[in-house]
């Protein structure tokens, strides 16, 4: 028979990585909950066309890497491969457009068929934050900010950059995507195959091409900002005046791009060099036309996310908080085991991590509590509970004592 094992691109979570994942979602929690969002969770799975309407049929997400199948019912389903589409259909079909301004967060698991490599796996879990029904910069300005706090909480300051962009508003984009069509059409056979396609269906996604022959022709492209309107640089300088005043670094970057028509005006990313060629830590965008793809009425939105698995790689090495070390409780003869299962639920009801073995003498329980770095051997035997009492060892400095069984919870508090 085969060894099972897990499907190509995806892993288990324990030990270390579970205690790192809880560590970010917790820190990302409580910093999204002071900027005043709310948590969301939508399904792992939507019906096909919430991605193909948001992400674009001709992306190489949907036309090569969604998990997509078709269930009994004759329904085409995808797994998420990213959260803002579900959210944005929440928000639609949900009618939440009278609530509005809408602030959400979310975290779980998303899927995409790609090659796995580091930092890349076919199931991966995301941190989300979207801003729905906010046109003004002040909302990009805002998530920036949240974006850093986060990053900062997490002990990541000093080993992210922030590289920002703008895309313009639809008007400034019409008017560069035809600059960069004369552009691009007069070297369309130094193009890769996947470009020169591009180039009829959309020019920007060009400038995001991974091929070498591409990216030699992107150096000398047109620039956006080059053909932006005026209410585009005015917004853009809403944002980076915003930015400056709360001390926020960042680094202009005019080749920041997003390739579908409903992204506006910003874009950013903070990067790093720590991880190889996946040096994206977390990336969003302003978003406006969205919901008018998706049927719904112009909503403006932005949004953020970032993968705990990158995350959890930079995390210095410091940075989880230590675990709670355990009271192991070893009872030593039959009446004991009762006596101390009754005591094992006090304690935890009191607060207390306790362990319990279930077997084996008391050297062997001993030595289990020495492998799990208890703090305090609680030593329960028949003797002890004649007289009321129960021993309780101190592991790291060997002294030990007898303790009253009714006051043992107020005993162990000293040790807190």
């Amino acid at each position: 028979m085969a060894r099972l094992q897990p499907v190509r691109g995806t892993h288990d979570i324990l030990g270390e990585k579970a205690r790192a994942f809880r560590y970010i979602t917790e820190t990302f929690r409580t910093v999204a909950e002071r900027y005043g969002h709310q948590e969301i969770a939508t399904p792992i799975f939507e019906f096909t066309e919430v991605f193909n309407r948001t992400l674009g049929e001709t992306s190489d997400v949907v036309s090569k890497e969604m998990y997509t199948f078709v269930d009994r019912g004759g329904e085409s389903l995808t797994l998420r491969p990213e959260y803002t589409a579900g959210i944005a259909r929440a928000f639609l079909s949900g009618g939440l457009q009278q609530a509005a301004p809408c602030k959400f967060y979310g975290f779980g698991p998303m899927f995409r068929y790609e090659r796995p490599q580091k930092g890349r796996m076919r199931q991966f879990h995301q941190i989300d934050v979207e801003i729905l029904g906010v046109p003004e910069p002040q909302a990009d300005i805002e998530l920036l900010a949240m974006a850093a706090d986060l990053l900062e909480a997490l002990g990541l300051k000093d080993h992210v950059t922030l590289e920002l962009n703008s895309l313009g508003d639809p008007e400034s984009r019409d008017a560069y995507r035809g600059a960069l069509v004369e552009y691009f059409s007069a070297h369309e056979d130094k193009l890769s195959e996947d470009s020169r396609q591009r180039l009829k269906r959309n020019p920007l996604r060009i400038l995001d091409s991974k091929d070498e022959g591409d990216r030699e022709l992107v150096k000398n492209a047109p620039l956006l900002h080059d053909y932006f309107n005026e209410a585009s640089r005015d917004f853009f300088q809403a944002v980076t005046d915003g930015l400056d005043a709360l001390n926020i670094p960042y680094t202009l970057n005019p080749r920041l791009v997003r390739g579908l028509d409903y992204y506006s005006h910003t874009a950013f990313e903070f990067t790093t060099d720590r991880l190889g060629a996946q040096g994206t830590v977390l990336a969003g965008g302003r978003y406006d036309g969205l919901m008018e793809q998706m049927g719904g009425p112009a909503t403006a939105g932005i949004g953020w996310a970032a993968g705990l698995e990158r995350l959890s790689e930079l995390l210095p090495a410091d940075a989880l908080p230590a675990d709670s070390r355990p009271v192991s409780l070893i009872p030593v003869g039959t009446e004991a085991q009762t006596a101390a299962l009754k005591l094992a639920r006090d304690l935890r009801r009191a607060g207390f991590v306790v362990d319990m073995g279930y077997r084996g003498n008391l050297g062997k329980r001993m030595k289990r509590a020495d492998k799990l770095n208890s703090r305090l051997a609680v030593l329960m035997g028949e003797d002890e509970l004649a007289r009321g009492v129960v021993t309780i060892k101190d592991l790291d400095r060997g002294a030990q004592q007898e303790v009253a069984l009714e006051v043992v919870a107020d005993h162990l508090n000293h040790y807190r």
